[in-house]
């Protein structure tokens, strides 16, 4: 049975993730945090490990990504999973909406949940936590508290939903990514994931670099910078782009790319996720007083 990391405790959307990329296959495994998950894999002490990397609403996850990039060896991306997210308002059972005077959740999750909290819950203190199970399990000793989670999350630990579906949007997906030290084959769908720093910096450095997979007809699902820690202004750019690094016009325009750079990872090459369906948010959510 192949051993999986996840951001636990159990209830997380994290495990859900895990769950679906190896269902009954798998043996689950929660972590205090996201890079305790990759580090989990990275000595061997699990097979897999199912992390985050991207929100439909707040964009990347940022330990994800630095973790992948300033680890010394990371392990590939060999796998991706979309996942519709639904966060609840979860509180001890009774607990009205109008009690609340904190609200406890992940950062991301919390950001996600923007819109409500500053219309329904605008005077309550917000407090962090290190995952949403994490912050609905803490509830047990608490009262007058509240925590963003999922359904699973509050069944586990003896909640209630207060109210549901707290999202800003009705496609409120992350994206997660799977991490084991063997690679992925190509299967003909696939996606590539890197990340680079320019050899130049000067007017159309990126341009130059770019054109490696524009004359090639590759197209680039998304690009963005993070600080390469080495000094303000200098970045690392992350690409996602169509096709597998073992393709060989692939290949090539890797190579093209790297005689840009300073430096070159190849994150990953796995099959590319379908595309998640969205949500359907009630218009007129139950709320408990």
């Amino acid at each position: 049975m192949t051993r999986v990391a996840y951001l636990g405790p159990e209830g997380s959307f994290s495990e859900e993730a895990a769950r679906l990329q190896y269902g009954s296959e798998g043996e689950y495994i929660s972590f205090p945090d996201i890079p305790a998950a990759i580090a989990a894999l990275s000595h061997k002490l699990v097979d897999n490990a199912v992390v985050p990397i991207e929100n439909s609403i707040e964009g990347s996850i940022n330990v994800t990504l630095d973790h992948l990039l300033h680890s010394e060896s990371p392990p590939p991306i060999v796998a991706e999973l979309n996942l519709p997210v639904r966060h609840h308002l979860v509180a001890r059972p009774g607990t009205g909406l109008s009690q609340i005077e904190r609200v406890v959740s992940i950062p991301a999750a919390v950001a996600q949940c923007r819109q409500f909290l500053q219309e329904q819950l605008p005077q309550v203190q917000v407090l962090a936590a290190l995952s949403t199970s994490a912050a609905v399990q803490s509830l047990v000793h608490s009262g007058n508290i509240a925590a963003i989670g999922n359904q699973r999350a509050a069944q586990l630990y003896g909640m209630e939903i207060v109210v549901e579906d707290i999202q800003d949007t009705s496609d409120n997906v992350t994206r997660f990514i799977a991490l084991n030290h063997t690679p992925s084959v190509p299967t003909g769908i696939d996606k590539t994931s890197i990340a680079l720093i320019l050899a130049a910096d000067k007017p159309g450095s990126l341009m130059s670099m770019l054109r490696e997979f524009a004359d090639r007809d590759i197209n680039l699902s998304k690009i963005e910078s993070r600080p390469t820690r080495t000094g303000m202004g200098k970045y690392f750019f992350l690409i996602d782009l169509a096709g597998h690094q073992g393709d060989s016009i692939v290949a090539e325009a890797l190579e093209g790319a790297r005689q840009h750079s300073d430096k070159l990872l190849i994150l990953g090459s796995y099959p590319a996720a379908a595309k998640a369906p969205g949500l359907s948010k009630p218009a007129a959510p139950t709320v408990q007083e």
